[in-house]
């Protein structure tokens, strides 16, 4: 009596090891924080930004998802300044990409990254964190490298 449920677990072992995020479902919605983008023309741009702060979370990030709206955005906190490697295995929308210096600052923006692609889209230097936007945010906000990130971990909020 005591081998079937022990049997049955082991018979559902891989159906359970595949129904996880990032495998064939998005991560739950994670908590969000506000962020603005000041460019340099001193207009301020609000995003509500999920954050990604775990390795688990950041590996997931927006895997599966099937919308973002144009104010949301995910910030994929490094925790100290390093170079940032993303790509976009399992992630069905484009994306824009901006990566920010620990001062805030943006430091490099890739812009319409493709869905689906194993191909990685670099920081090219150091930054504190990774913000992914909606694909065409960076053109139809304006968005330069040199604008400032407003938001509590690089020490700029208001």
């Amino acid at each position: 009596m005591k081998k079937r449920p022990f049997l049955l677990a082991l018979l559902l072992a891989p159906f359970m090891a595949a129904a996880q995020p990032g495998v064939d479902r998005p991560q739950p919605r994670l908590p969000t924080e506000p962020l603005v983008i000041v460019t340099r023309d001193g207009t301020r741009h609000t995003f509500r930004t999920e954050m990604a702060l775990s390795p688990d979370q950041q590996m997931v990030g927006m895997m599966f998802r099937s919308s973002m709206e144009p104010d949301e955005g995910m910030l994929f906190d490094w925790g100290a300044p390093r170079e940032s490697s993303m790509w976009m295995r399992n992630t069905l929308i484009s994306l824009d990409m901006v990566f920010i210096r620990a001062d805030g600052r943006i430091h490099r923006i890739h812009e319409r990254a493709t869905p689906l692609s194993l191909a990685t889209i670099d920081s090219r230097g150091p930054v504190r964190a990774t913000l992914e936007l909606q694909a065409g945010a960076a053109e139809r906000f304006g968005l330069r490298v040199g604008d400032l990130v407003e938001h509590r971990i690089f020490g700029t909020a208001r």
